[in-house]
């Protein structure tokens, strides 16, 4: 009991002391974990990539994580149009009364809560350094999976897709939520561990653990963007 007594002292201190990046690094360093692997035929979802997130220093709900976040995710989606797979942008916009936004909404009423992103302003916006095709499917979300009460698992279906690669944020609240729905929906699910980000870094190293052990192959960007074109879908 001590160690979850020391869990909650210190959101950062996870078990016996270590932190989640030390855990996250164990994790990743195991060569006994089996991977769930890519499949034939894959789809990237981009979570939430709007301003109201991604601008670090304009709103208070902005995460940082790698700075070159974007510029991976582009290079990502560039790799899966080649393959001519589903490129999916989600975002998260609510109307004028926030009425859409349910009891989600009740939780703050702070300038800078969920239901005060409203559709068509800046803050729903995707980030102006997103590269977006044309081709390229978008969906507003209201929820955090980016399969609750969307389109996104028939679309995959139709698409004759098994494998999901995740990007954006937050690591612990949409991108986590969206990753166990997917893989309790039988798909192999794939974290890009440089793509994602959230507002601090022990719930960021602590939910790319728990993902890593139970529900998606975490890894670096570089493998699987090497990964995409030896897909044989």
């Amino acid at each position: 009991m001590e160690r979850f007594r020391r869990a909650a002292r210190d959101g950062a201190m996870i078990e016996d002391g270590k932190t989640a990046r030390q855990l996250y690094a164990e994790a990743k360093a195991s060569s006994t974990r089996r991977r769930f692997g890519f499949g034939r035929r894959a789809a990237l979802v981009n979570i939430d990539l709007q301003c109201a997130y991604t601008q670090v220093g304009t709103y208070a709900t902005a995460y940082e994580t790698d700075p070159r976040q974007i510029e991976h995710v582009n290079a990502l989606a560039r790799a899966f149009r080649a393959r001519s797979w589903p490129v999916v942008w989600t975002y998260v916009a609510y109307l004028p009364s926030g009425e859409d936004c349910g009891v989600w909404g009740t939780r703050s009423d702070t300038p800078d809560s969920l239901q005060n992103i409203k559709e068509g302003s800046p803050r729903a916006a995707l980030d102006p350094r997103v590269e977006r095709a044309p081709s390229d499917i978008l969906i507003n979300k209201r929820m955090a999976s980016a399969f609750f009460e969307t389109h996104l698992r028939s679309l995959l279906t139709f698409h004759g897709t098994d494998t999901v690669v995740v990007t954006g944020g937050s690591t612990s609240g949409c991108v986590r939520a969206t990753v166990v729905d997917g893989l309790s929906c039988g798909f192999r699910m794939i974290v890009p561990e440089e793509c994602v980000a959230d507002k601090h870094e022990s719930p960021h190293f602590a939910n790319l653990y728990d993902m890593a052990v139970k529900y998606a192959d975490v890894l670096p960007v570089g493998e699987v963007l090497e990964a995409i074109p030896r897909m044989p879908g």
